[in-house]
Formats: structure tokens, sequence, C-alpha cells
């Protein structure tokens, strides 16, 4: 139809009109007779009775237009009564948010004017309407449960950034984030809201109260007596703060839930909705009646299988009714309430939607009959009536009210010329439709239906006071045994409904993956895929910006049944195509990196930013993958240039914005997420500040330029993708290392790299989040158990104990009961089996991907970073998150999995393609992790040999050059075990106190490698050149951190000493605790290599051993002065017990300095331990005492001034029976004997040495080298010291050539 109105006519060419009987059979044009017999029947009166035959008027399709005009105009008289303005309102007939004067703070308003967004502190807006008379309501839609206040207000209150609605005297409020009413004081009212809530306020002015309702559920009367009178008029209002968002229905959409006798604020569009409805009826009509042409006579149909069949009359009489429904399906009010809830009746009627034509059929009618435009909004706003009533439906135990929308939704999908419309145009352009993949977690249970569905509740008692798991495994009562499987059952039933919903939705998907739909256009999937990659780049491009960004709990969802669909369209190819892969063996080929088919936007790669990439690595790409770069595309690119570039297409995707977008100020129209009901586009920004916050050079109402990149992959075909005719599509420039196998469709890759993508955007931090219901369970799981032993313990004559104690037993299992429901939700919908196996399947994509890329040489450095990061994230989830649930050690091929990743991480952490330290400093992270657990070590040394031994040589690089912390943390996790009393988990002075999260790879037991140690000392022994400068790079960051260490508690000591009250800086303590566990770790590392390789210390054959003995013992007896010293800086630091300096204690740190002793001096040979002894010895520093008092033995001086002042405990490697073995003990006190002896020689030995025989640079030692040319002299050590990082003379600064032996003339 190209026309509308009074003049509009059907010509008989076009419909192949007849009013000659004799050719009625022929052409399907029925007589006359029958005509208006069937006319009447379908077009009936408005009280449905039809006058007489010989009554009624003789309807033809010439006068048919008439007939209807009389039909629709019946009741017109009773309507223009209700048309007229409501006594008790004033304002707008249209009611919205006041933009222009009603509002205060910043915020972020809907182009609709329904929506908003908090943009600072504590903003406030009321509507453009108030009442004063009579009974009214509006409905909210929670779309964030945080901190808000509804209700009303009055045009005299003044709202700022600390007060809101309901903190003045004539404005109320309900806030269900704190659960209160306000009015300038504040009680407990209502219920928590929740994300998904629909909040009613009505207002009673001839009765003066004013109520809330939740869903639908009378919260009862909040506010009564409110002020009244002249003056005084109540308008909607909102306070929120930043970030928070709801969506207003004032009476532009019919009310979820209408309360009888109260009226919204926005009148219904009466008189259309009564046309609109007898419209519909008529249609209905239509599709009841049939024409039984060869009888003469009409039929009832079976209208779920009505199908028009290119009858004429059924044509033409459809025709007349869409010339007046089809203006009236472009108002949403009408389309919710007529054209969705007949939808919605077809589909009442159960079976599959396949079983329902009906619906096609509609919309095919509606394609042929309606103008484009009015077909294209009608659809819009169907999408978004389904969209919001599937977000704002409550939960119910059967999730009825989900699938009822969802099965529309599939419904309307499966049109074809539907769904390329809505994919186009609207699923991801006007509504945020993955909202239809999320189902929202029920914050009540109650309202929810969980009790019945889950009746038993239960929660596992596996953990002690402490936190940590029981050691011994308690044999489960039968009564337990009872309840946890009943509760079981109760969570197999929720699986059982809530897998309906996520089967349906994985139906959506896959209708939006259908590539086979080729008619009239591209097929599905390449508009999905289009649109899908600029919904990831919105995502990837706008990570502080909330309003942009999807909610990572839609994006979970989201992922899961976006790899459902994936997997089925994967594994059908392979059916059709045997030497496909399976998804089983899925990966991303590398060439999808490099080759600019698929855009990654600015994400970082493996070998840095792409522009470099292209120019370092043209060459390669040339050879290896016969891509040539443009060279245009290799010269430098401005800001500036891309601003006069993008000029255009900026002022361009402006133009087709109306002019309602415009944000005040020139701020840029931008996506909203939060605030409206079907997640549209929130795109005026309000602010009372606003001179203060725009920049006065640029004039007002134009839009400010930004750096936007125009998605290439927009005008990208079919063609493009999966290629044809030689053309490989995404696959072009395969390498000569990938094999020449399909994998699978071209289009299939894209979707799975952007799994992977949203995987890392925000779907392993949302996983991370949600194990906090978890925690808490098990936090009132020990409360209650400590509570339950206290009422066994408490004395029968305490009776307000006991009583108390009750209470809270009471309210811990009440808690227990709600979060064990909760927590079975949220393991059925997040935690479950299937939900691991897909985060499983994602892990193994992105090993296999990153070992085929690795093949390709240079080229990995293309690699986005992401697939490092979803590789090691993934691992860390399925081992932290979804256990006790389920468990990893059942996933298939767990162990080679396990291995794999080992291996990538081995060799990647020091690949010198990966150029981005963050992502090598989470590699470097991710090793350290899985070297402290027993399964994931044995991972490890289970890689070939040669890149085990690469990755020792790797970690025992010089600590300089590199950021060393984590290595050194590596290298003591496969010492732990092994060194002198290093067999605890945790120390022995924090045994008593609430440990951390067991959890932690910290806290993990001791699990050390032999066979990498073994690497490690073989390794240091064979290459001569590696020794030196590890243990040299070792011991300088040692004398480093230690120093730090000792500065630092100095000043903690100096500041704990003032008298005036003072706060030492917890950042400052969180650093000074640092440097003391890397000084402790720094001399087990010492301790591992003096255990393993002596010889590097003590075989004076080697150079630089001598030097390195004598350094390390000039550390050791630093350390142990300043640790072991009576009364002194450590001592009185640790016995203040400061909070952050928890791991600060005599322990750690002297019994790593005793292993390294023990070592040197007993566990060696002869001619060793002689060397160990000299050097130690000679050392200036060295004191006796410090041996002394690791054994107890204290000064005789200071026991007595000790002794009156107190009866303190001295240190004493003998209290630590637990940690330290007898042997071990043995051994200590074998050294202090030797040491007590070679001292006591070495005192007698000595001859005095005059100043002048002494080293100028040290004045510790004797002169005993000479250098060359210059004829210098100093003692050996300070030379050789000096000689690793200068080669110019202490003294004259000449290049020294040779160094010789000095030795004083005896003459002089």
């Amino acid at each position: 139809m190209t026309s509308r109105g009074a003049g509009t006519a059907f010509s008989r060419k076009s419909y192949r009109l007849s009013t000659e009987p004799e050719k009625s059979k022929a052409t399907g044009i029925v007589n006359s007779r029958l005509l208006n017999d069937y006319l009447h029947r379908v077009f009936t009166s408005a009280d449905g009775n039809q006058p007489a035959a010989a009554y009624r008027k003789y309807l033809t399709f010439q006068n048919l237009q008439e007939h209807l005009d009389r039909l629709l105009a019946e009741e017109n008289g009773s309507e223009d009564s209700r048309d007229q303005v409501a006594e008790g309102r004033l304002g707008p007939s249209t009611v919205v948010l006041d933009h222009t004067s009603g509002f205060e703070g910043l915020l972020l308003v809907d182009d609709d004017l329904l929506g908003v967004i908090g943009h600072s502190n504590f903003g406030s807006i009321r509507a453009t309407t108030c009442v004063y008379k009579g009974k009214w309501i509006y409905e909210v839609l929670i779309s964030s449960q945080g901190l808000m206040q509804i209700g009303w207000c009055t045009l005299n209150c003044r709202f700022n950034q600390e007060e809101g609605v309901g903190d003045t005297p004539d404005s109320y409020a309900y806030d269900g984030n704190r659960v209160r009413k306000w009015n300038v004081t504040t009680t407990n009212y209502g219920k928590s809201w929740a994300a998904g809530d629909i909040v009613s306020c009505l207002i009673d002015l001839d009765e003066g109260t004013i109520a809330f309702c939740l869903n639908g559920i009378s919260l009862g009367t909040a506010f009564d007596n409110i002020t009244r009178g002249a003056g005084m008029a109540y308008f909607p209002a909102i306070s929120l703060s930043f970030k928070e968002s709801v969506a207003f229905n004032f009476g532009s959409r019919p009310l979820r839930y209408p309360v009888e006798g109260y009226r919204p604020l926005q009148d219904p569009p009466v008189a259309d909705l009564a046309k609109a409805r007898k419209l519909l009826g008529y249609l209905k009509n239509v599709i009841h009646i049939g024409i039984d042409v060869t009888e003469g006579k009409l039929v009832e149909k079976d209208t779920s299988m009505w199908q028009l069949q290119g009858e004429p009359t059924v044509l033409i009489t459809l025709a007349h009714i869409f010339n007046y429904f089809s203006p009236l399906m472009c108002k949403v009010y009408l389309v919710e309430d007529v054209l969705m809830t007949f939808l919605l009746s077809i589909l009442e009627r159960g079976g599959a939607v396949e079983a329902h034509p009906l619906i096609q059929q509609l919309l095919d009618l509606m394609w042929l009959l309606m103008e484009e435009y009015e077909v294209h909004e009608c659809l819009k706003q169907l999408l978004m009536s389904l969209l919001r009533a599937y977000r704002f439906s409550p939960i119910i135990p059967d999730l009825g009210l989900q699938i009822h929308y969802l099965r529309l939704t599939i419904a309307v999908l499966k049109h074809e010329k539907s769904r390329k419309y809505l994919l186009s145009n609207v699923l991801f352009d006007v509504l945020r439709s993955v909202v239809f993949f999320y189902i929202k977690s029920p914050l009540r249970v109650e309202e929810a239906g969980l009790q019945e569905l889950i009746p038993t509740t239960w929660w596992p008692n596996r953990f002690t006071k402490e936190g940590k798991e029981s050691k011994e495994v308690k044999e489960e009562s039968a009564e337990e045994r009872l309840r946890r499987r009943a509760y079981e059952r109760g969570c197999q039933r929720l699986k059982k409904r809530i897998e309906v919903v996520e089967g349906l939705q994985v139906q959506i998907l896959k209708l939006l993956l259908n590539n086979k739909d080729r008619g009239g256009g591209e097929a599905s999937r390449y508009i999905f895929l289009n649109k899908f990659r600029k919904f990831l780049q919105e995502n990837a491009s706008n990570r502080g910006n909330l309003t942009v960004l999807c909610p990572p709990e839609y994006m979970v969802c989201f992922l899961h049944r976006l790899i459902a669909a994936l997997r089925f369209f994967w594994d059908g190819h392979k059916a059709k195509t045997p030497a496909a892969l399976s998804s089983e063996e899925a990966y991303i080929p590398p060439q999808l990196f490099y080759n600019g088919k698929v855009d990654y936007f600015d994400l970082q790669r493996l070998g840095g930013l792409l522009s470099h990439l292209k120019k370092t690595l043209k060459d390669d790409l040339a050879a290896k993958a016969n891509v040539l770069i443009d060279p245009a595309e290799l010269q430098a690119v401005t800001m500036d240039d891309l601003d006069e570039d993008e000029e255009s297409a900026t002022s361009a995707a402006q133009s087709q914005r109306p002019s309602a977008a415009l944000a005040i100020g020139g701020a840029l129209a931008r996506p909203g997420w939060l605030s409206s009901p079907t997640l549209g586009r929130a795109n005026r920004f309000l602010s009372t500040a606003a001179v203060s916050l725009m920049n006065p050079r640029r004039p007002l109402g134009t839009l400010e330029k930004i750096k936007v990149r125009t998605l290439s992959v927009e005008q990208r075909t079919e063609e493009d993708i999966e290629g044809s005719h030689g053309n490989e599509g995404l696959l072009l420039g395969r390498p000569p290392e990938e094999p020449d196998q399909p994998i699978t469709e071209n289009s299939l890759l894209e979707v799975l790299d952007g799994i992977v993508m949203m995987y890392n955007l925000s779907v392993h931090q949302q996983l991370g989040k949600m194990v906090g219901v978890s925690d808490d369970v098990n936090e009132y799981a020990m409360a209650l158990k400590d509570t339950e032993e206290k009422i066994s313990r408490c004395p029968k004559r305490r009776r307000d104990i006991h009583e108390e104690l009750l209470k809270s037993q009471k309210v811990f299992s009440e808690k227990l009961n709600h979060l064990s429901r909760r927590l079975a939700w949220i393991n059925v919908t997040i935690y479950s089996k299937e939900k691991m196996q897909d985060v499983y399947w994602l892990l193994q994509v992105c090993i296999r991907t990153i070992e085929h890329g690795d093949r390709t040489g240079s080229l990995f450095a293309f690699m986005p970073e992401f697939y490092l990061s979803v590789a090691m994230n993934s691992y860390s989830a399925l081992k932290n998150y979804f256990s006790p649930v389920n468990s990893m050690e059942e996933l298939p091929g767990y162990e080679e999995t396990l291995m794999r990743l080992a291996a990538i991480l081995a060799k990647h952490f020091a690949d010198s393609r990966i150029v981005g330290t963050d992502i090598r400093d989470s590699l470097m992270q991710a090793l350290a992790s899985y070297v402290c657990y027993p399964h994931s070590l044995r991972a490890v040394e289970r890689i070939p040999e040669e890149q085990r031994i690469s990755m020792m040589k790797n970690l025992l690089a010089p600590y300089e050059q590199r950021p060393w912390a984590q290595t050194n943390w590596i290298l003591v996790r496969l010492w732990r075990g092994c060194g002198f009393g290093y067999r605890y988990t945790r120390l022995p002075h924090l045994l008593k106190t609430k440990p951390e999260d067991a959890s932690l790879p910290s806290l993990q037991k001791p699990c050390p490698s032999t066979l990498l140690q073994r690497h490690m000392a073989d390794l240091l022994r064979s290459d001569r050149d590696l020794a030196p400068s590890f243990l040299n790079s070792v011991l300088n960051q040692l004398n480093w951190a230690f120093s730090e260490f000792i500065g630092m508690i100095q000043e903690i000591q100096q500041a704990a000493e003032r008298l005036e009250r003072n706060f030492v800086d917890s950042r400052q303590l969180k650093v000074c605790a640092t440097c003391f566990d890397l000084s402790v770790s720094l001399l087990r590392v010492l301790e591992m290599t003096v255990t393993l390789a002596p010889e590097i210390f003590l075989d004076w054959n080697r150079p630089s051993s001598e030097l390195l003995l004598r350094r390390l013992a000039q550390l050791l007896n630093q350390v142990l002065n300043r640790v072991t010293a009576e009364r002194n800086l450590f001592d009185r630091v640790v016995n203040l017990r400061l909070p952050g300096l928890e791991s600060v204690d005599h322990y750690p740190i002297l019994v790593a300095v005793t292993g390294i002793l023990v070592r040197l001096l007993v566990d060696t040979d002869v001619q060793g331990a002689e060397r160990a002894t000299a050097v130690l010895l000679a050392d200036p520093c060295f004191q006796l005492r410090s041996i002394q008092y690791l054994l107890g033995h204290a000064e005789p001086s200071a026991l007595a001034a000790a002794a009156p002042a107190t009866d303190k405990r001295h240190f004493s490697l003998h209290t630590y029976t637990e940690y330290i073995s007898a042997e071990e003990l043995a051994k200590v006190d074998t050294m202090l004997s030797h040491l007590s002896e070679e001292s006591k020689q070495a005192a007698a030995t000595t001859l005095p040495t005059s100043e002048e025989d002494l080293c100028p640079i040290c004045y510790a030692h004797p002169i005993s080298a000479i250098f060359r040319p210059c004829s210098h002299k100093s003692c050996k050590a300070c030379i050789n010291q000096h000689l690793m990082n200068n080669k110019d003379c202490f003294f004259c600064k000449a290049t020294i050539t040779g160094v010789d032996d000095f030795t004083k003339p005896a003459s002089s």
C-alpha cells in the first residue's frame, strides 16, 4: 500500500477483483452474497450482535471503508469525555523527567526522558507533572540495586549533593537499598530491592497517605497525614548516587502492576486503545472464519494452522483492517498492550514454537500490508517491550514468565525478514539484547519460590575455627547425609528448570548465527558478526565508562550461551566436512592476528603496538605469510591527521541522531547500559554546574570531536569472511608452519575469537566476584558451629546468656538457610559442571592457539595479549572458583592440559618476543603460583627436559636486568621443604592468629622439586659465567633489601618513641614487611645455592669463588649483628607487634642464615670448612656472640642487666623443635663449638697490623694486591668487587690492565 486515508482504493488489476459469480471458482473471489455474509461476520458491531439479514446493510469492498469508519467511531462519544484534563493534576499530558530545571547534581538522562543515571554524589530529579488531589501511581524500574531514594516532593523542596528526596520536610521517599523510609527522619520500612525489580509509588491525596509496592506486593502505608492544602502539589522524584540507574513509567506504557482506584500520572491513549482492540478483534475474526468457495458457505477454521493461501477476498479484507491498524502499531503503549498480548496468547497453548506458524503468517502480513517505516517501528517497539518484560519479570519457581517472553522472542526471530531487520538495526543498535541471555539471581529467595523448590537446606562443615579445612574428615552423620541428599535433589530440580531457559536462549543465538538464510540479502550470521565486533569494541574501548560497558553478570551468561551455539554449528560443519576439526580441537589460526581481516581495535599485541610491528616485521610478513603492508600504512599518523580524516565520519554519525540527543555543553551522546529498561541509549548530560564543566572555547550545542575508529568490519561481506574461488577470506596469509587443513567455517573462527575476548573483558572478574556468596556461607557456618558449642557449655544458671545465644543461633540459621538456597541458584547458573566445561574448553582453545602461534617464530608477536591472559585466568578460575562443587581433576585430559599450560608459562615468561611489562609480570606470577601446588608443580616437571633446563636458565639470569622478586619467589618455592627449619606453612609466631585465605599460594604446604633443583645445580656448575653473575645480583639485592628494611624500622621506632600520639603510615609498614620478606627469600636462595653447588663458593680454582664467599660472609655477619644484638632496634620493633609487620620476627631470618652457615662450616669437606671459617673470622664484623645467640646463649652482662627488669625469654632454636629436627640442632651445636675454638686460635695467632699496611678502601684487611700499570694497592676483596662493575683505578682513574699479588718486603 502506498497511501492511506479516505481516498484509499484497491485496484482491480492488482487484486484481480471480479463481481461475476461465474468467475468465483476460477479466481477465488466469492460472489456478492457470500462476500456480504463474510464481511458482516468479520466486522461485527460494538455489542457483538449482528442484525438480521434483512436489516443489514449490503457490504462490498466498495463500501467497506465507510462501514469500518462508522464502526470505529461508535465509542468516540464516550471516549471524548475521558480525554479531558483529569482533575487533580497539573502539567503536560506527556509526563517525563524535568531536564530543564527540575534537577540537582550531575545526571545522564535517556533520549525518552524516562531513564536516568546518577553521575555525581547524590543527584536528584523530578517529573514535569504534579498532583494535588485524587489517587495517583507511577512505576520505577530498578536497573541497579544501590543507594537511591524514590518518592514524592513539592516544588519548594531544595536538594543538594548531600540531601535528596526524603531529606526535606515536604518530600517522602522509600530506600530499598537500606530498607528504610525517609521524611527528614528515617525508620525501617519495606524490603530490599534488587536490579530487575519494579517499585510502585502511590499517593492518596484524599486520605493524605503515601504507600509503596515492590513487584506488585504492597509494602504497607509508609506515610500518613502528609501536608495538603493550597499550594501543595507533589511531583514524582528521585535521588540517586553515582552510577545508580532507574527508568520511570508514568503511564506512557501499560503499568506492570496497576492498583485499583489509582490512576497513572499520564493518561493511557484510550481512544486509540479501543480502536486497536476492535481492529485486533476483526483480525482474529479473519483468522477464525474461512470461506468454502465450492460449497458457498462460511466455515470455522483452526486458528493455529491458519495460512493466507493467496485468497484475494481474505487479502483485501486484511488490507482494509491494516489500513487502520498499521499507524496504531507504531505507538509503544498499543504495541505492548494489544499486539504483544495477542502474540503471547497464541503461544499460551503450549508446545514448541514451531507448532505455532500463525505468528510467522502475521509477520508476513505486516511486511506485506504495512509501510516499511511502520513495520520497522512496530518490530522495534515489540522487541523493546519483550526485553523490558523479560528483564523486569520477577523470578517465580518454574521461571514461567521468562520462558513465556523468550518463546515469543524466538517466534519473532524465526521470521527471516524480521530477524534480519532487527539484527541490522535494533538488537545491538537500539536495544542491549544481551539481556535476553541473562538469568538474574533472586535476592529474596522466598518470593522466587526457592523455599518450595529446595525445602531442605544444607551447608558443608569442613572448616575449623581458624578457617582452615579440617584435616580429619569427620564421618557424616545419618541426619546430615539425609539433609545433604535432599538439598542436592532440590538443586537438581532447580537446575532442570534453569536449563529450559538456557535452552531457549541458545535457540535465539542459533537463529542469529544462521548462515543459510540468504533470501533477500546477507545471511544473519554475517550481520551478527559485524554487530558483535562493534559490541566488543565498545566494551574494550570504554573500560572506565560504566554506562557504556555491558554489565559483567550479563557477559557471563552471554558467553556460555554463545559457546553452546558456536559448538553446535562447529560440530554440524564437522559432520558435513569430515576433514575439518571438531570443536574439541578448536583453535584460532595465527594468520587472523596479522592479516588485518579481523579488527582488534587498539588492544595490545604481545610484541607491542600493531603499527610498530608492521614496520619491524614487514619483511617477515612478506617472506613467511606473503602479506605485503601498504607503505602508506607505515607513515606516522598524528592525532591532528586523525581529527581531519574522521571529522566527516563523526559529523555523519551526528546527523543520523535526533537533535534531542545533543547534550548540554556538547558532551557526546553515549550508550547507556544502566538506565533504560531496554538498555537503550542515555543521551543527555544534565549538570547544575554546567558552566564550570564545559570548555568555554567551544560553542554550545556542537558535538565535541572524539577519536573514533570506523570499524572496517562493517563493510565486510560473506565472501570477505568465508572466502571463495581461491580467496581464503579470514585465513589469508597462512604461514608455512600452519597445517593446510580445514578447521571450520571462517565465520565461526571469528565468533570464537570474540568469545575469548569477552572472557578477558569482564567474565573472569565476575566469576571471582560471585565466589563471595560461598565464602559467606562458610563464615556463617563457622559462626553457627561456634554458637552451638557455646550453648552446650553455657551454665544452666545463666539463662540470660543462654537466651542471647539461642537468638544468635536462630539468626545464623535463618541466614544460612537463605544463603544456601541462593548459593544453589548461583552454583546452577554460574558454577555448574557444564559451565566449568565451557571454561575448560576455552582454556584448551587458548593453549592450542598459543602453541600454533608460537611455531610461527617472529609472527607470534602479532598475537593479542588477551590470549595469554585468558589461558592463565581460565585455569585460575577452574582451580579456585568452581571448587568444591566441581573438581578440576574430573575434567577429561586434565593432566595433559596442565602440562601444556606449564610448558607455555615456562617458555614465554622470558620470551623476547613479548614486550609488555604487564603480561610478562602476569606470566611470571602465574608460574610462581603454579609451582606452589603439588599437582601443577608435577606438571612443570613433566614438560620436556630441554624446556625445563631453559626455564631454569632464565630464572638464573642476573636480577638487575629485570623484575626479580617473582623469580626469587619461584626459586624459593622449589626449595621450600628442603632448607634448614624450612618445612613450615605458616610462621610459628603466627599460628595463634587468624589465618588469611587458606587457598593463597603462599600458604600451601611445602612441595620442593628435586628435579628442578638438580637442573639448577647442573647449570651453576657447568656455566662458569652464569653462577658469578647470578650470585652477585642476589647478593646485591640482599644488601639493598636488608639495608632498606633497617632504615625503615629506624623510622618506625622513632615514630613510636615520640610522646605525641601519631600513626605510622600503613603503606610504609607494608613496604617494610615486604623488604624483610625479600631479605628472607634471598637468603633462602643463597642457602639453596650453597647446598646444591657448594663448590661455587669453596672451590677457589674457580674465578670469583673467593670473592663470592667474602661477600656472602660480610652480608651474613651484617644480618646477624643487626638481628641478634641485645635490646636492639630489631627487638624493639618486633615487640611493638604493629599491624602490617606480622611477618617480621627472629625465626624466619635467623634460620635462613643458620642454614647457610651450617652448610658452609659443617656439611662440607675439611678444606671447604677451613676456607669458609677463615673468611668468616677474617671479616671485621664477625662476632661470636651472634652465633651464641642462636642457641639462647646471651652475654653475661646482658643477662645481669635484664634479670631485675624482666624474666623475658631469649630467642633459641631449641624452642622450635616442631620445626627444626634434632639432627639440625646438633649441627648448630657443632658449628658453635667449631667457631668458638677457631676464633680463640685466630685471636692468639693474629699479629697487630700497622695502619699503613691496611687496605685504604675498607681498613679491614691488609694490603694484598697491586694494580697494573699505576701500582696503587688495596686488598684483594676490594679490587675484585670493584672490577666486577668498573675497570678504572680507585685513586687515579687509570684503566687497570692487571692485578698482581702484593707481599710486604721483610726489610720494611
